[in-house]
């Protein structure tokens, strides 16, 4: 599963926006959105995105490739669980969750995010600010997204606490950088 944002000028990375300008940050996200589906274009599982507003059929994602569908209502880790639900429902096995604000994110992370839940509950990728990037497991655990601090340093941390209070097995990525802010575009050059 993929969450993205419509791609709409103003309403996408505005913390970055603040820095760059609303039209240099739409920009930078759609660079984001297309690095995303060339990462995940190829990797063979079933793709779905959720868009925040409403289904664009004719985009950069391929009807081929992704099925699409708009986010459920709620805050983040509302719309995450439900998504979850909805995709252990549909009786798939393995699921896992990226958005698309990580330019170090390869076809082989997420190649290895599938591999690890052939033998983990739960796999996370963190992400250097304090949250995570990546999300998959092989069942809902839906403590994993509630009573949590959404766009904050507490994300990652906060989750693998639950998920060991829980004994759940786990395996992490690598810990990768999101962008979010102007800082965060030379740390994606540098590494």
């Amino acid at each position: 599963m993929l969450f993205v944002r419509n791609p709409e000028l103003g309403k996408v990375k505005t913390r970055l926006a603040a820095a760059v300008g609303p039209e240099k940050a739409l920009e930078i996200y759609l660079h984001l959105l297309e690095h995303t589906r060339k990462v995940t274009q190829e990797v063979p599982v079933e793709k779905l995105v959720y868009y925040s507003n409403e289904v664009e059929q004719d985009d950069l994602w391929p009807n081929e490739h992704y099925q699409k569908r708009v986010q459920p209502a709620g805050e983040l880790g509302e719309k995450m669980e439900a998504s979850f639900a909805a995709a252990f429902e549909e009786e798939y096995a393995s699921v896992v969750i990226i958005g698309s604000d990580c330019l170090q994110l390869t076809q082989e992370i997420v190649a290895q995010a599938f591999e690890e839940l052939k033998t983990h509950e739960v796999v996370i990728g963190p992400a250097l600010d304090g949250g995570y990037y990546l999300l998959g497991m092989n069942r809902l655990h839906a403590d994993l997204f509630r009573n949590k601090q959404w766009s904050t340093e507490h994300v990652f941390p906060d989750t693998l606490q639950d998920v060991q209070r829980l004994n759940l097995s786990y395996a992490l990525l690598p810990r990768l950088s999101d962008v979010d802010y102007v800082e965060d575009l030379g740390q994606e050059q540098s590494q």
